[in-house]
């Protein structure tokens, strides 16, 4: 059953990823070069929204087993963050025409010899958008099924007590060489003997 509602939920979100795809090619025109700056940035947006899915869709599909959801801090910070960064510089250096922010990160490419290297990249960017909405989407785990703990039983009037030690005839403590038995090792309580009667003479 497990396996049937993950495969589902991966089909689901395998179909709306696709959705947001062809969402994204109505919204930019045949020549990035000619987008506007909104229509840019709506359309990489829409990408990123479609890596999003496909990875909720596994998280939905109980990857973990089921549980809460829960954002994990150390993908976030490591994993995310520098995808977002890299990723982002990557979309933001092939913006059209000569917006700020596109016409200061090819500046700063220039500044630091990666020119050649963001232009090459250039051909991936709905593989980038892509990238940063999947990696986005795996921050996200659940805590898996909460297993109750078993407890020991307690005595009845009170709790149980740990033995105290005996001291030998010098006042040093006397090593104890008992066994410690767990509950299914131990044998059968032994009756409880009736005291001697004293020897009367």
């Amino acid at each position: 059953m497990y396996g049937l509602t993950r495969a589902t939920l991966t089909l689901i979100g395998a179909a709306g990823a696709g959705v947001l795809l062809w969402l994204a090619t109505t919204v930019v025109p045949d020549n990035l070069a000619d987008a506007s700056l909104g229509g840019y940035w709506a359309a990489f947006g829409l990408v990123a929204l479609g890596g999003l899915v496909m990875a909720l869709s596994q998280l939905l599909g109980g990857w973990t087993k089921w549980g809460w959801p829960r954002v994990s801090g150390h993908v976030f910070l490591v994993g995310f963050l520098p995808t977002l960064v890299v990723g982002g510089w990557m979309l933001a250096a092939q913006e059209p025409e000569s917006y700020w922010l596109g016409r200061h990160v090819r500046s700063w490419s220039g500044d630091f010899g990666i020119t050649g290297l963001v232009d090459s990249l250039g051909l991936m960017l709905p593989a980038i958008a892509f990238g940063i909405g999947l990696v986005f989407g795996l921050t996200f785990d659940t805590t898996g099924p909460r297993i109750p703990r078993r407890r020991k039983p307690v005595p009845a009037g009170g709790s149980q007590r740990r033995p105290q030690a005996t001291t030998d005839g010098n006042g040093r403590v006397a090593e104890d060489r008992r066994v410690r038995l767990g509950d299914e090792d131990a044998p059968e309580a032994q009756p409880a003997r009736e005291p001697a009667e004293p020897v009367r003479k």
